[in-house]
């Protein structure tokens, strides 16, 4: 396990990744009938929903293929054989999982469930193996039989696409991990901390000073994602890694995100650049914190207005009008319902309201300082280092794009629509760019660790930066950001956004601030307006403090 390559699980089989907000969704495609098995004649195919009696005899003709150990007979009665066959070849075979026994439950409609127990053994180590599962029965597409409706999930809960399931040597050695205080972190504790530490004890386990033990993990299809371990049967010893985390700053993250589903936020120390937490809230278990790509919103205005500044179009004390309406390359970008147009508004005034009119009036400059399609990328590849894919946090993370796009995305872009992707982790990097001027790569893991290099950018002009905390500052004590920042000591700011997603009827919810030396960002998909559901999410946050 510790030395050997990757299992191929998936033969000829397509892993499609969904677009839009369903991070870890997949498609599975496959080369041959997914319908498992032969049927009779055209005459004979039925059609509908499986019958309770087709569910009584298409889950137990499965689950007593797969307690024999007969993949190939186990695979024929799911809806994708070539896809579910490696994988319960694996379960008996490189994971040496043997005496299974499964006990059904009581149906709901099509899914049932059921609970599986089995002993793991492993040159002559054994360890008992228990867990809960669910199945549902499907009509074949071509063959009218009732089948297993094929995921990986049912082989076990935590198994998703692409995995497999190994018994050996631990392909690294455990690690206790600590937060900065030397408080020690587990997923059981922390659980949106689960893949981090998986992923930390994979790319670092062997640096940490630990030896591996033999377990049963999940495998994963990423070279990057760490294994996950399910049974130990013998104890490795465990080397300490020391994270940049705070155990009293995680553990409210961990409750806030909890209030809202498909919720992410991350925290960040902005005079260092260190990670403080980072939580989810997902039914996928994407870390949509550090790996989502959507539109962050009007919280990208914070880069917009910098861009504004620094090119000389406008500073925050200069006008910025706020029209009820602006049309750019024939596209007419509108307010969000309810505010009233200010047409002597400074940049300062259309900020702290998110005037979307106001930045897309501007995006082309002025005749004097004049901006291009260039301009945003440049600004904030240069002083906010997003967007040059060079982000090495000590884990798996997206640092950001914003692309010089030209037509309607090029004003689209400047209120955080059209083309532009980001995530919590790059937005409370570039609240902490904003209110120090300087640009520090976020990291979990010290970089004298392994000797990684981190990111740098030319960060802000201090006059830039100074103006950018003031309208944020605004903002948070008699802007959109009020009612959720309203009660916290200290100095404050913060931006909400509101990013409209095809085909969703509510905008995604973004927020971010900072409190003293701590900057934070969320995003709540489908949530509403950003003060609505983001931003209580980061004010918990920065009450709990670093």
């Amino acid at each position: 396990m510790r030395n050997g390559a990757k299992a191929a699980i998936v033969g000829g089989v397509f892993a499609v990744m969904v677009g839009g907000a369903g991070y870890g969704a997949y498609n599975i495609v496959s080369a041959v009938s997914g319908d498992g098995g032969s049927a009779g004649t055209a005459a004979e195919k039925k059609t509908g929903p499986p019958s309770a009696d087709e569910v009584e005899e298409a889950s137990r003709a499965f689950f007593a293929a797969w307690k024999k150990g007969d993949a190939a007979t186990a695979a024929a009665e799911t809806n994708n054989a070539q896809a579910a066959r490696p994988l319960l070849v694996a379960y008996g075979g490189q994971a040496h999982i043997t005496k299974v026994k499964i006990t059904p439950g009581t149906p709901a409609g099509t899914t049932v469930p059921f609970s599986v127990s089995a002993t793991v053994s492993y040159e002559g180590k054994r360890k008992p193996l228990a867990y809960e599962s669910e199945l549902t029965v499907v009509r074949g597409k071509t063959t009218g039989r009732a089948l297993v409706d094929w995921q990986p999930s049912v082989v076990h809960p935590e198994l998703k696409t692409g995995d497999t399931l190994v018994t050996g040597e631990a392909a690294s050695p455990p690690i206790e991990a600590v937060d900065r205080n030397g408080v020690v972190l587990t997923k059981e504790k922390y659980p949106s901390l689960g893949p981090v530490l998986d992923s930390l004890r994979d790319k670092y386990g062997d640096k940490a000073g630990g030896t591996p033990g033999v377990e049963l993990a999940i495998r994963h299809e990423s070279e990057e994602a760490g294994d996950t371990s399910l049974v130990t049967l013998a104890k490795g010893e465990a080397g300490k890694l020391r994270t940049t985390f705070s155990a009293g700053a995680q553990a409210a993250a961990e409750k806030a995100v909890k209030q809202y589903a498909e919720s992410s936020v991350v925290a960040v120390k902005p005079s260092t650049g260190e990670v403080l937490a980072i939580a989810n809230h997902r039914e996928d278990g994407f870390n949509a914190a550090f790996e989502g790509r959507v539109a962050p919103g009007s919280t990208m205005k914070i880069i917009t207005a910098a861009m504004f500044i620094d090119n000389g179009v406008t500073s925050m004390n200069s006008p910025a009008p706020c029209p009820s309406d602006a049309v750019w390359m024939s596209r007419k970008f509108h307010n969000l319902k309810g505010m009233q147009p200010n047409e002597g508004a400074t940049l300062a005034n259309s900020f702290m309201r998110s005037c979307n009119t106001a930045f897309v009036k501007l995006v082309d400059g002025t005749d004097e300082k004049p901006l291009t399609d260039e301009s945003l990328t440049t600004e904030a590849q240069e002083r906010f280092g997003l967007g040059k894919d060079n982000w090495k946090t000590g884990v798996v993370s997206f640092d950001g794009s914003v692309p010089a796009s030209g037509g309607p995305n090029r004003a689209a872009n400047a209120i955080g629509q059209g083309e532009v992707q980001m995530n919590p982790l790059n937005m409370a990097s570039v609240t902490a760019t904003a209110i120090t001027g300087t640009f520090r790569q976020p990291f979990v893991v010290s970089p004298k660790l392994d000797n990684r290099q981190l990111a740098t950018a030319r960060g802000l002009p201090s006059d830039t930066a100074a103006q950018l905390k003031q309208m944020m500052r605004l903002t948070a004590t008699g802007g959109t950001a009020q009612k959720a920042m309203s009660g916290l000591g200290g100095d404050i700011g913060g931006k909400t956004g509101s990013a409209e997603v095809d085909g969703k009827e509510t905008s995604d919810s973004w927020f971010t601030g900072f409190r003293n030396d701590i900057a934070a960002a969320a995003m709540v998909q489908q949530g509403g307006h950003g003060g609505d559901a983001a931003g209580p999410i980061v004010a918990q946050v920065l009450r709990a403090g670093g």
